[in-house]
């Protein structure tokens, strides 16, 4: 498990550092092309827990250093858990960023792609809620080349941001497809030049970071009721879930400025 000093997670393959209400995750292995073993899996696993547990922090951006966001599982060490029936277990103090076990996140998280970004790397972006690419972005989830099916979400997440068809076309064959198709799916929400995709998600993170921490909470929430448990679940519980909101201070903070034409201050409580 990474070591903490200070309230900073402490990593070898993942750096992970505070911007203000930002927690910034940079995959660091671009010697490998950021592929993931075990090790960088908990890391991530941890910088999560940090994201979800840490009050002052109110967004993530995920994002890669190198050429590439990720060339993938690294599969050799990841064997032995595929075989085990149980899958990729989060440890103590982690919080799987997949989530495909255990609590998911209350917390938005910003997504930036470039160079290739295969297999885990899709799963995990689809896991997130803004996603950002650099142009010429390779996108692909290579599991059925390599004798397994992908089993970090994309065969429950992909046909519901692409549709049925587009999701089967790739999951099935191994295909590459590119940005500029992820882009017209609505996959991800910016195209940007090459070298631009981290200054377009922290410009992104920075926003949600200055707006009502509870508020920003409250629409993830219902919008994730919705798509987990259907329309109607999310209706039964909107109200509820607003009436705490509506007796912050943020709440008081936010009709403030609005009456003194100020940009409004919000504390999260």
């Amino acid at each position: 498990m990474p070591e903490h000093e200070g309230g900073v997670v402490l990593m070898a393959l993942v750096n992970v550092k505070k911007k203000g209400h930002i927690l910034l995750m940079e995959l660091n292995r671009p010697e490998k092309m950021n592929a993931m073993n075990r090790a960088m899996y908990h890391e991530i696993a941890a910088a999560y827990y940090q994201l979800e547990h840490d009050d002052d922090l109110r967004v993530g951006l995920m994002y890669a250093e190198g050429d590439h966001f990720t060339s993938g599982l690294q599969l050799d060490d990841w064997a032995g858990v595929f075989a085990n029936g149980k899958g990729i277990e989060p440890g103590e103090g982690e919080l799987d960023p997949f989530h495909i076990t255990g609590d998911g996140l209350g917390k938005p998280v910003v997504f930036a792609a470039q160079g290739i970004c295969f297999t885990c790397g899709v799963e995990m972006m689809l896991n997130t809620d803004i996603r950002v690419a650099a142009k010429g972005t390779r996108f692909a989830q290579l599991e059925v080349k390599r004798g397994i099916f992908a089993c970090g979400g994309a065969t429950i997440r992909l046909q519901r941001e692409i549709g049925w068809g587009n999701a089967q076309r790739y999951l099935l064959t191994g295909d590459e497809w590119s940005a500029e198709q992820a882009y017209d799916w609505g996959l991800i929400q910016e195209l940007v030049e090459p070298g631009e995709q981290f200054n377009v998600a922290l410009e992104i993170a920075e926003k949600i970071a200055s707006a009502a921490p509870l508020g920003v909470r409250g629409s993830l929430k219902s919008s994730k009721i919705a798509v987990s448990e259907g329309q109607e679940a999310a209706k039964l519980r909107l109200f509820p879930d607003l009436q705490p909101v509506m007796a912050s201070e943020d709440v008081k903070e936010g009709i403030q400025s609005f009456l003194e034409r100020r940009n409004a201050v919000f504390k999260g409580k």
